[in-house]
């Protein structure tokens, strides 16, 4: 039996590793390694248990540090992983350092990549993962991009020999759960001291990590005022990379709208997506589920990250500024149920069909 070596590391890696190692597993051998670029208990270990994913044959335990410091430890251990396994193909997803670290790893082992979440740009190396995304694509040699706009992009690049258009397994994943959960996941949430959280009847749901919102205080405070302003409360699970910063900011009352929570596990973050009034991001992954569950979505970032969800004010960019965010959220918004750019939800089928054919 053909050996895939899949490699993780973060939040939405556990997500679509769990759809797409279901069928992989059905026919081919598979071994899970996680770099540990996500350590957290609430961002990692929950997933694994909800999801069912099988538990990592290694962990690395690599975290922290500089993006280089990250990347090159983790280069060096996944290589002694790929030594030992000789995988008949490696397996990653998305954009993380994890992502680019493991392809460095493999292409220079002469062993064979398929990147799922190929294509995608969003037009700047400033983005970290832009940077990783890139060179993972340039070293893969099965690209299997989610949307026809990523499989533009690297055809644009001259990959376009390598790539297939597969869906989205964020989409199967979403669809398969969702299906799933009825609201009761909701009372699990609990906010930073672990007291039990009573989530309103009406309410926004904000995420909010990426480093240009939060290594400020001035400009995390303007999200914080546009979500004080709105009608309803917002429920923002805090990263634990910004969880000090956050607890400081709405220590003297003034954001008494805002509940602050731990980090949420995928089902609780969806039965989230599903039933919030509207969504506030700078996620990728979440604008995307806001666009799955028809949500109007502000996204707090100054780059396009999926253009497929911008259609009809559906997904807006907004500044991380007070009147920008409400600006947007107050826009007129319509979704177009026949519209359906992320695939038919068996993108997971698609993908070990690809993987397959190549090991023949």
């Amino acid at each position: 039996m053909k050996k895939i070596c899949s490699v993780v590391g973060a939040r939405p890696q556990f997500i679509k590793l769990a759809v797409v190692s279901r069928v992989l597993r059905k026919e081919l051998q598979e071994i899970l390694i996680h770099t540990g670029q996500h350590f957290d208990a609430n961002m990692s270990d929950v997933f694994f248990e909800e999801m069912d994913i099988p538990r990592p044959d290694y962990n690395l335990g690599i975290s922290g540090g500089t993006h280089g410091q990250m990347t090159g430890k983790m280069l060096m251990e996944l290589e002694k992983v790929f030594l030992q396994e000789q995988p008949d193909l490696v397996l990653l997803f998305g954009d993380t350092n994890s992502t680019m670290a493991a392809a460095l790893a493999a292409v220079k082992l002469h062993i064979p990549i398929c990147h799922v979440e190929a294509g995608n740009r969003f037009g700047t190396l400033e983005s970290p993962e832009e940077v990783n995304r890139t060179v993972t694509d340039h070293v893969s040699a099965i690209n299997l991009p989610c949307t026809e706009s990523s499989l533009r992009f690297l055809e644009r690049e001259g990959l376009g020999d390598t790539a297939t258009v597969v869906g989205d397994p964020m989409y199967d994943a979403f669809c398969y759960y969702s299906s799933r959960l009825d609201g009761s996941e909701l009372q699990e949430i609990t906010d930073l001291q672990g007291a039990p959280v009573q989530v309103p009847e009406t309410f926004y749901y904000m995420t909010c990590h990426r480093q240009e919102n939060t290594d400020c205080d001035e400009t995390l405070r303007h999200i914080f005022d546009a979500m004080q302003a709105l009608d309803a409360p917002t429920v923002y699970p805090v990263h634990p990379r910004n969880r000090e910063r956050a607890l400081r900011l709405t220590a003297d009352g003034r954001y008494d709208r805002l509940i602050l929570t731990q980090p949420v596990g995928y089902q609780t973050s969806i039965s989230l997506v599903n039933h919030a009034k509207k969504i506030v991001t700078d996620s990728g992954g979440v604008q995307r589920e806001a666009f799955f569950a028809a949500k109007p979505c502000v996204t707090v970032l100054d780059f396009v990250v999926w253009p497929e969800t911008m259609v009809n004010g559906c997904n807006q960019l907004a500044r991380p500024e007070k009147e920008d965010i409400l600006e947007k959220l107050n826009r007129p918004v319509q979704f177009d149920p026949d519209y359906q750019p992320f695939g038919d939800g068996h993108s997971a089928e698609k993908i070990v069909a690809k993987i397959r054919k190549f090991l023949e």
